[in-house]
C-alpha cells in the first residue's frame, strides 16, 4: 500500500497523462523535446507539517514542481501558453485528486527563453504545485 504522499503524487502524475505533452515523473530532461511539449513532475518537499493531537494527524503543504518545456522556432510563446492553460484546466477539474488531497494549488510560472545552438529555442518554466493533505504520520 503506497504512502499518502506517494498516492497523491501518483494521482497528480496520472491527472497530467491525458495532456498532449509528454508527462514524465522524476526523469532527466531528454535530448529531444516532443512537439507538443514536455512536463516533468518532480516530487518536491513535503515541508514541516502542522501537527494536531487527538487524533494525531500531520497536515502538509507539500511543494511539488512541474518542469514545463516547449521547443519551437515560431509560435513558441503561444504553444507554451496553451500548455500552461491545459495544465491549469486539468488541475482545476479535480482539486482533490479524487479525494486523496484536501486541495491542490499551482503557483504562477516564471518562464524563461533558452537558446539552443543549432536548434529551435526552448521556453521553460517551473510551476510549483502546493499539495495540501493530511496523514497519520510522517512516514504514512
Amino acid at each position: 500500500m503506497p504512502t499518502t504522499r506517494e498516492a497523491i503524487l501518483a494521482a497528480l502524475h496520472a491527472r497530467l497523462q491525458p495532456l498532449a505533452a509528454l508527462t514524465l515523473r522524476d526523469e532527466v530532461l531528454p535530448e529531444r523535446i516532443p512537439a507538443a511539449g514536455l512536463i516533468i513532475l518532480r516530487d518536491g518537499q513535503p515541508g514541516e507539517p502542522e501537527v494536531t493531537l487527538s487524533p494525531l494527524r500531520y497536515h502538509y503543504q507539500h511543494r511539488a514542481e512541474l518542469e514545463v518545456v516547449v521547443q519551437a522556432g515560431t509560435g513558441r510563446a503561444s504553444a507554451f501558453d496553451s500548455l500552461i492553460a491545459t495544465i491549469g484546466a486539468a488541475m482545476e477539474a479535480d482539486r482533490s485528486l479524487g479525494g486523496l488531497c484536501d486541495w491542490i494549488e499551482p503557483e504562477a510560472p516564471a518562464s524563461v527563453d533558452l537558446p539552443v545552438e543549432g536548434a529551435a529555442a526552448l521556453k521553460a518554466a517551473v510551476i510549483t504545485v502546493v499539495l495540501h493533505y493530511t496523514s497519520t504520520g510522517p512516514l504514512a
